[in-house]
């Protein structure tokens, strides 16, 4: 504390204690009688700022500053806010100027009062205004050039300044008054004297850089080339790094002058990125020294050039020729970020992490009109429309006649709505064939014969073994061009496949009757069949091969991958030593989608992605093992890049390759937080083990230098970086953002459940909705229990049972919602008694597969019109979002005969949250988010019934993670469109990680296909909870085959009360500036100022101590203290 007294001054008293009657003997003595306050008038807080900003003696002023001190450093922060809402600031403020304006001041008064006013107005987020108008500015300026050889009175001005420049207008009036060039001239290089005061000589220089004038100020006077040679001799020179805070303020600064692009551009050509990216790596070998690392990574990160993608458009490689639209028209450049949209509700949700006015814009986004919550729009076509769908509701009129016959032949036509020509085919898969419900029954031994031998180069790119018969184009041949000369990604043409037609099929034949596939619910055979109907722009005429052979999970769970420290600061260092080091760079193209006729280099991966889902747009080779990836936009858009699916082969074994996806969209990804892409090899899968397995190591995802080309105004992109180490030389294999689901996948699955079922217990049909954009069929799957009779009155419980209807998949990168409804229709075709008594009591409408178009060609967010089709519902055109458009009409309908849905659930995925949870809708609870009064509204509480029940049934479900808020930015969703206009009470969106869980007995592991269609399984047993007879369906029966075991029950979600990611322990973004200067730190910097004093300082401050008397110094000081009134703080 200050020790400008000769005895030592201790204060245990608070500043309510100040709040008293204030009686000063000061005027009782006639000193001040100006100042006299009446008892009741004044604080004794409020008298002594009074006194102390008309102080006329030198010891009143010093026992004043140090009651002022004692009282600010023995509490907390509030004190000093206390302080100034009394208007502290300003009083210092006038002290300041009163005691500088004289010819000779007195710095006896001044370095207390200075150091005093450092530590408020660091505080005080208006002190440069308050400064400005008290005309301290220019005069703390003056004191500073008049003092520039005094350390001590220096570094106590430098520090007022500092605070003062918070204020744009005030570090202005700095910058115009030629204090940058006066508090350059204190920064030297290297040297051991005087430490404290080039700190803040530079933390000074820091604050001012704090408006763009300044800053073009000093680029333009050649500043940067001296802080940049400052930095390197302080770096070179402080061996024993006791100056470890002046190298940090130094870059500071660099920060701040780098905020303009002309900054940037001058710390670039001057050298800069070098010199850091070289101090950086001395920095990395000294422990003591890692608190530069991080802000001189960042700072390279910020100066790092922006790099075009290396494309000769950012308009997708696919384009289709939209109805209605000028073919001129179809790439519709949009701004960046106005579309760019995250999964179906995480839009809101990635605006409430950081700031308080991204929280108020959340709350704002809320729907707070109650009218508008209940009102009901009308009906957005005529009523008479609505007859068509009555096609649909096949269980309302069919007579069941089978019932009472015995022929296979009838009871088969009952539920078959498979062509002709996909019957010979479904006969290779048979339900009485063995099937394998654990992966563990799938470890066969492949015998290799001699000649027979299959090869993984077999069904490489080049080979046409997995070739598909040229399947109908969805795009004109006259805008197609020559495509169809170059379809296989090698130069063959269509002639030559056709003429090889007959050879594949007999490969395929031999391949399968050697590798007998016993995959449940998937054959090969119907899948390639499948696919050649499935109509796509590039006419893809190649099969994927996991898509074609099929996938089983592997066996055990898998962990989430564990995060390597600094791994994005190592990928970050590596992409700068890339840009300043190119003796070692490849940069060579060796997969272009729109360049089929390209030669890849024998030495290096070979790359494809022209197969159904695939997304791959652009592979370039950087170094020997390592690639930077390009995804292809969305078609008909310059957006949503993130879903990725691509072959890759020609690798070497054991070791590990590095793939940069450099052109991501989204701001955050759970691949930092342990998710792992995907991996599917063909080696394995011929050797018995079709897995698509969790792979990948040193993941991380940020912000990277690459940004778009022209035309295209927008930030860089972000980079999810991951490396794969390949365990066999002669491999091909898939990689994947998460477990691929293809259209064609899915009607191949719904022929095989069509075999599978007894069509005397079970009707299972299948329709056409409507045809999507491209003509591809969406189909509409019917399940229920068959009546026990023809009876009247089980044909009546058959009609009067209640709908659940459930869509997925409208978002094509989130196939996870593919697989949790693969779930839910395998079990309730199922033999299951939950099953069986779910179909007894509910009607299901499945649309598996909402989007069908954007699945087949690879796009993550839009459909070939580049909408999201989940923001169509509202007003859905029946020619552009034709699948919401009959989907829609569909739930009308049933609103409309009186068979209102139960439940509604659209599946999701989700790419930012753990655990899988619900999005529901409340009036109540959206009202009470909005602090609107809620007394009175009467709501029926049964949207929470489905999500409690999953919370103890499903160890991966999330009841906290759960939202029941309607917002005004999801009024067009499927969720809310159904609850507002259809009436559905138990309308949902269940959104399924990318990752994993975070919770219970399933914390730490990644979801794969077994838990997500488990998921779907555990969603069918929560409707047991909404019937109408819940009673006889919690049977005992029925509770015996519902998995309730101890450990599910005891899962800890109800522990778990946060709803996103905590923020990653790398920064994703790259910061605009480096961290600023505590307050503590600031404390700590003007309390060591005072430890010591100069020789002169100590001759002045004894001079004026003999001014003078001991006893008249001890009795005033005294006064002040103990003749204010006491109260409680």
């Amino acid at each position: 504390m200050f020790n400008y007294g000769r005895s030592t001054f201790t204060w245990n008293g608070t500043l309510k204690e100040l709040q008293g009657t204030y009686h000063s003997s000061v005027c009782k003595e006639g000193r001040r009688s100006s100042m006299a306050a009446s008892p009741n008038s004044s604080s004794g807080l409020e008298v002594l700022l009074s006194t102390l900003q008309n102080a006329g003696d030198v010891e009143s002023t010093l026992n004043i500053l140090n009651v002022l001190d004692e009282l600010l450093s023995a509490g907390t922060d509030r004190r000093i806010h206390y302080l100034i809402s009394k208007g502290g600031s300003e009083a210092l403020l006038k002290a300041l100027v009163n005691t500088a304006r004289c010819f000779s001041p007195n710095y006896t008064i001044l370095l207390p009062l200075l150091h005093l006013l450092a530590k408020v107005g660091h505080r005080d987020r208006r002190i440069g205004m308050k400064a400005e108008d008290a005309g301290g500015v220019v005069l703390t300026l003056n004191l500073l050039k008049q003092n520039l050889e005094n350390a001590k009175r220096a570094a106590a001005c430098l520090w007022v300044i500092q605070v003062f420049a918070s204020s744009v207008s005030t570090a202005n009036l700095i910058g115009e008054n030629c204090g940058i060039d006066v508090i350059f001239r204190l920064i030297p290089p290297y040297t051991t004297k005087n430490l404290h005061t080039i700190k803040a000589a530079i933390n000074a220089f820091g604050a001012v850089l704090c408006t763009k004038a300044n800053v073009c100020l000093v680029v333009s006077k050649g500043y940067i080339s001296g802080l940049l040679r400052l930095y390197e001799d302080w770096h070179c020179k402080d061996t024993h790094h006791v100056a470890i805070a002046i190298r940090h303020a130094l870059l500071r600064c660099l920060h701040k002058v780098t905020y303009s692009t002309a900054g940037r551009e001058a710390f670039f050509s001057l050298g800069g990125l070098r010199l850091i990216h070289q101090t950086t790596q001395a920095c990395l070998l000294n422990t003591a020294l890692s608190s530069l690392v991080e802000p001189s990574v960042q700072l390279m990160r910020k100066c790092l050039p922006k790099t075009q993608l290396p494309l000769t458009s950012n308009l997708s490689a696919y384009s289709f020729p939209i109805p209605g639209r000028p073919h001129s028209d179809l790439h519709v450049n949009v701004a960046f970020g106005d579309s760019c949209e995250d999964s179906d509700e995480e839009e809101a949700e990635k605006h409430q992490e950081t700031t308080t006015t991204e929280n108020n814009s959340y709350d704002d986004d809320l729907e707070t009109d109650s009218n508008k919550l209940r009102h009901r729009p009308e009906l957005d076509r005529p009523k008479e429309a609505l007859a068509q769908y009555n096609v649909f509701c096949p269980e309302l009129s069919h007579d069941f006649q089978e019932l009472d016959l015995g022929s296979e032949k009838e009871k088969s036509s009952a539920s078959s709505s498979s062509d002709e020509d996909d019957e010979e085919l479904c006969s290779s898969w048979s339900p009485h064939s063995p099937q394998i419900k654990e992966s563990g029954s799938f470890q066969r031994k492949y015998s290799k014969g001699a000649g027979q031998s299959d090869s993984p180069h077999d069904f490489h790119i080049s080979s046409t073994v997995l070739g598909t018969s040229p399947s109908v184009s969805a795009m004109p041949k006259d805008s197609r061009g020559n495509t169809s000369q170059q379809q296989n990604g090698n130069g063959h043409n269509d002639e030559q496949e056709a003429g090889d037609e007959s050879c594949n099929k007999t490969a395929i034949d031999r391949l399968l009757e050697r590798n007998a596939s016993v995959i449940p619910f998937h054959d090969p055979k119907l899948y390639s069949s499948a696919a050649s109907k499935t109509r796509s722009i590039p006419d893809f005429n190649i099969l994927g091969f996991p898509d074609f052979w099929g996938h089983l999970p592997p066996q055990g769970h898998e962990p989430m991958a564990p995060r390597k420290p600094n791994v994005q600061r190592q990928k970050v260092l590596e992409d700068v030593q890339r840009f300043l080091n190119k003796e070692d760079i490849v940069n060579k193209v060796v997969f272009d989608l729109e360049d089929c006729g390209l030669q890849c280099p024998s030495e290096s991966l070979k790359f494809f992605s022209k197969f159904e889902s695939g997304n791959l747009r652009k592979a370039v080779q950087v170094r020997k093992y390592e690639y930077d990836l390009i995804l292809n936009a969305d078609v008909n858009s310059s957006q949503n890049s993130q879903w990725f699916y691509f072959e890759v082969s020609n690798m070497e074994p054991c070791v590990p390759y590095r793939f940069n996806i450099i052109n991501c969209e989204k701001t955050n990804s759970q691949f930092n937080y342990g998710m792992q892409p995907v991996l599917y090899s063909v080696r394995e899968a011929l050797d018995g083990r079709p897995h698509w397995v969790r792979a990948g190591t040193e993941i991380c995802y940020y912000r990277n230098n690459f940004c778009p080309v022209r035309g295209r105004k927008m930030d860089t992109f972000y980079t999810m970086t991951f490396s794969i180490s390949f365990r066999h030389s002669d491999d091909v294999c898939y990689l994947a953002y998460h477990y691929p689901y293809s259209y064609s996948a899915l009607k191949a699955h719904l022929k095989v459940l069509q075999k599978s079922i007894d069509p005397a217990d079970i009707f299972f049909q299948q329709q056409t909705l409507c045809g999507s954009l491209a003509e591809n069929p969406c189909p509409l799957v019917t399940i229920t229990a068959c009546p026990a009779s023809r009876g009247w009155k089980d044909l009546h419980q058959l009609r009067n049972r209640s709908y659940i209807v459930l869509t997925g998949r409208v978002h094509p990168g989130e196939p996870n919602a593919s697989w949790v409804m693969k779930g839910t229709l395998e079990f309730l075709c199922s033999s299951d008694p939950v099953a069986q008594s779910l179909r007894e009591t509910y009607v299901f409408k499945i649309i598996p597969m909402l989007n069908p178009d954007g699945v087949i060609n690879g796009t993550n967010r839009c459909n070939l019109n580049s909408e999201d089709l989940n923001r169509q519902w509202c007003k859905p055109d029946p020619v552009l979002s034709p699948t919401i458009f009959h989907t829609k009409g569909f739930l009308y309908h049933l609103n409309s005969i009186g068979r209102t849905p139960l439940v509604y659930c659209d599946y999701h995925g989700h790419s930012r949250k753990k655990n899988v949870f619900l999005y529901g809708c409340s009036v109540k609870e959206t009202l009470w988010q909005s602090s609107v009064d809620t007394v009175g509204v009467k709501e029926d509480p049964g949207y929470r019934t489905i999500p409690k029940t999953l919370d103890r049934l499903a160890p991966a479900f999330s009841i906290n993670s759960c939202n029941y808020l309607v917002e005004k930015s999801r009024s067009a969703t499927a969720r809310v469109v159904v609850w507002r206009e259809i009436g559905v009470l138990r309308s949902y969106t269940m959104e399924s990680t990318f990752n994993g869980c975070d919770q219970g007995i399933c914390k730490g592991l990644q979801m794969g296909t077994r838990e997500l269609q488990e998921m779907g399984v555990k969603f069918c047993h929560s409707l047991l909870s909404v019937s109408k007879d819940v009673k006889n369906l919690y049977s005992r029966r029925l509770i015996n085959h519902i998995d309730l075991d101890h450990n599910t029950l005891d899962h800890t979600s109800n522990d778990c009360f946060e709803d996103d990611e905590p923020p990653c322990v790398e920064e994703i973004e790259y910061s605009k500036d480096c961290p600023a200067q505590k307050g503590a730190d600031l404390d700590s910097d003007v309390n060591n100022n005072m430890v010591g004093s100069d020789e002169d300082e100590a001759c002045e401050e004894e001079h004026q101590r003999n001014s003078l008397s001991p006893s008249h110094s001890s009795s005033t000081k005294s006064r002040l203290i103990t003749q204010t009134s006491i109260g409680t703080e």
